[in-house]
């Protein structure tokens, strides 16, 4: 079995923290970040869970090998996501499969669970297999505590894998980020827009949303 050490890497300070439950200190492998760490791999991650290292409790993704875990979900993410998906689902139709919080495999390494994937049409809904980046039409993010994490680390993670539009529902600001043309490790192009504006994504043409319906 694979060893598993006690930290996970937050958002919001980019600080190791202990599991719950844990005891103990932290901090020397952040201040010696030229230690060696050996990664998890996807595979691993889903046998954690399979023997029960990992619950439905632990708050986590797999990002570039590491366990990090996941903002708290507030009333003002929860309700985004939910008239998120109620849009999404009345535009999208047939055109699309809207996953809510499930995860992406974007490669041996890194397994996100984003707010929202809209994938390609399938008809078995991705039961055999998780989606991969050739299945996903757009991601979105909703970003409160969590949006620097979303700018700095999930916009170059997909923009890497070639995800061809990402969004950031920007809580604070009362904006959308338009993130595509995805080039190496950032997209072309980043547009927020405010409450006005009608998005309508690259891929899904006549599929409109008002921004003021998802804001509120």
């Amino acid at each position: 079995m694979v060893p598993v050490t006690n930290t996970i890497l937050r958002h919001g300070d980019w600080t190791m923290a202990p599991k719950t439950g844990a005891t103990g200190e932290t901090g020397l492998l952040t201040r010696n970040p030229w230690v060696t760490r050996r990664a998890l791999t996807v595979a691993e991650y889903h046998r954690m869970g399979e023997v029960g290292i990992l619950t439905e409790d632990d708050r986590v993704e797999l990002i570039e090998g590491e366990l990090i875990a996941m903002s708290p979900i507030g009333s003002a993410h929860s309700g985004t996501v939910n008239a998120l998906n109620h849009c999404l689902v009345r535009a999208i139709g047939d055109r699309g499969v809207v996953a809510v919080q499930n995860p992406v495999q974007l490669d041996d390494l890194s397994e996100p669970q984003p707010d929202f994937s809209v994938l390609k049409p399938r008809d078995d809904f991705y039961r055999r297999a998780t989606p991969r980046p050739a299945d996903v039409l757009l991601i979105i993010e909703v970003a409160d505590s969590s949006l620097n994490y979303d700018r700095n680390v999930k916009r170059s993670l997909y923009a890497r894998h070639g995800i061809p539009e990402f969004w950031i529902v920007n809580l604070a600001a009362g904006e959308i980020e338009i993130c595509r043309s995805p080039e190496a490790e950032q997209y072309a192009s980043v547009t927020p827009v405010g409450r006005e504006a009608v998005l309508e994504p690259q891929l899904l043409p006549g599929v409109t949303i008002p921004v003021a319906a998802l804001l509120g």
